[in-house]
């Protein structure tokens, strides 16, 4: 079992933290920033053992050499990022099973949103780490993919538990909410999950 701690990062960002108290192993998902993980990790009296990246967008690998200068802490990125994030220690591709913070977890290739992108999916924490691809009540912008990448994407993504724990990158569930109420106005459950969203 492990601890998972979000932390809020530049305007809509999520960062996680993950700590495996019986290993003591410590791993970050997609640092946007340096600052606010080293505060967490003083606080609690952690060492950060492993930072994991989804995708190479700067809003999750602003903070990967901060965190590596201070803490030696191992990269592990998607091999289709290879060009465009520095520094990888150790690359995953699709089906890999990898160990984060002494988890297994299996690597989910989820181009769309950026070509390269992953997933990351513990299946013994029945938990989803999304990045960009999935949101509640949306997905990720498709900046470099296309539409039949991102839609297959999901598609994978759908075959999971239908119970699983998803940790996206972002905040928007409101704005998803709205969008999605604006293109179907007459559907009583997303009217009903608008409200408690609000």
């Amino acid at each position: 079992m492990i601890e998972i701690n979000i932390i809020s990062a530049l305007t809509d960002n999520y960062i996680y933290l993950l700590h495996n108290k019986e290993k003591n192993i410590t791993a970050v998902i997609d640092p946007g920033e340096a600052k606010p993980v080293e505060d967490f990790l003083n606080d609690k009296g952690l060492h950060l053992d492993e930072i994991v990246n989804t995708h190479h967008h700067h809003d999750h690998t602003g903070g990967n050499q901060k965190l590596r200068e201070v803490y030696g802490s191992k990269l592990i990125a998607p091999i289709y990022e290879k060009e465009r994030i520095s520094n990888i220690d150790s690359f995953v591709s699709d089906n890999d099973i990898i160990s984060i913070a002494g988890i297994d977890t299996k690597v989910i290739h989820t181009p769309g949103h950026t070509i390269g992108h992953v997933c990351f999916y513990m299946p013994k924490e029945n938990t989803l780490f999304s990045g960009d691809t999935l949101f509640y009540l949306g997905c990720g912008r498709v900046f470099e993919g296309s539409m039949e990448q991102m839609w297959s994407s999901l598609a994978k993504l759908k075959t999971l538990p239908e119970n699983t724990l998803t940790y996206c990158g972002h905040e928007y569930t409101a704005s998803n909410a709205k969008f999605s109420n604006h293109l179907d106005p007459h559907n009583e459950l997303l009217k009903i999950a608008f409200s408690e969203i609000k």
